[in-house]
């Protein structure tokens, strides 16, 4: 799934109106949202971050300190790990440290879901839609 793709399902969960612009940049395809009050946001974590304050829904961020690093650290997982895999064996290493990850818990980061739950479950669709 695109980023731009991502990103649009993204603000249809969080309740926000359609119509932002987006685009890609580089070889990697780096999402780009341009807005309409400033600069262009650039990359999947910070446009994110950016819709989740938009629509006013800072605890899918996290509500500790801790969650919050924790909802950090998924999102750089997500765009260096997922994103990044290079081949079959990367994407079985990834799901296997991740579901060691899971084993005792619900969520990525605290007791609810956050954004690394909702980004991470985008990232890794496309590999699951191909495992099956």
């Amino acid at each position: 799934m695109a980023a731009a793709a991502e990103l649009r399902l993204l603000e249809k969960s969080l309740g926000l109106k359609p119509g932002n612009k987006y685009s890609a940049q580089g070889d990697r395809q780096i999402p780009v949202l341009q807005t309409n009050n400033g600069p262009s946001l650039m990359g999947l974590s910070t446009i994110a971050t950016h819709l989740v304050k938009q629509a006013s829904k800072e605890h899918l961020l996290g509500s500790t300190a801790e969650e919050k690093a924790m909802v950090q650290q998924w999102l750089e997982f997500r765009v260096t790990r997922v994103d990044g895999h290079s081949s079959k064996e990367d994407t079985q290493t990834l799901l296997k440290d991740l579901n060691s990850y899971l084993e005792d818990k619900v969520y990525l980061a605290g007791h609810n879901i956050t954004l690394a739950d909702i980004l991470l479950y985008y990232g890794l669709h496309r590999f699951i839609v191909t495992l099956s």
